[in-house]
């Protein structure tokens, strides 16, 4: 005959393979729900940000190829025209402005004022 307290145990065993189980389900069906909306956000993602029509678009690479391969005597960064000039502009006004102040300021370190 078997005692009580093994009856007992034998039975507190069993409830705790049985939560656990259940914990596992538990776990499985959480991870799950979350792949599916992990799932759906990759389709959403994946969608055209443009509800309109699409269009056809022109290839513009042999355009710009026969453009920047001129031997026109043009420097090829101002081969783009207008915008390139400006910017072109810009940069070298920027920095001769930016190396006459730091000469500037390394005389000033470099002289004691009073």
């Amino acid at each position: 005959m078997r005692s009580a307290k093994s009856t007992r145990r034998r039975k507190a065993d069993e409830e705790a393979r049985q939560a656990e189980i259940s914990g596992v389900l538990v776990r499985e069906r959480r991870a799950l729900k979350m792949n599916r909306s992990i799932f759906a956000l990759q389709q959403v993602a994946r969608r055209n940000f443009c509800g309109s029509a699409r269009r056809s678009v022109e290839n513009k690479v042999p355009k710009n190829q026969k453009l920047f391969q001129e031997d026109n005597g043009v420097p090829i960064h101002l081969k783009g025209g207008v915008a390139d000039a400006v910017l072109y502009r810009a940069t070298m006004t920027l920095t001769v402005l930016g190396v006459g102040y730091v000469m500037y300021e390394l005389l000033k370190a470099a002289k004691a004022w009073k």
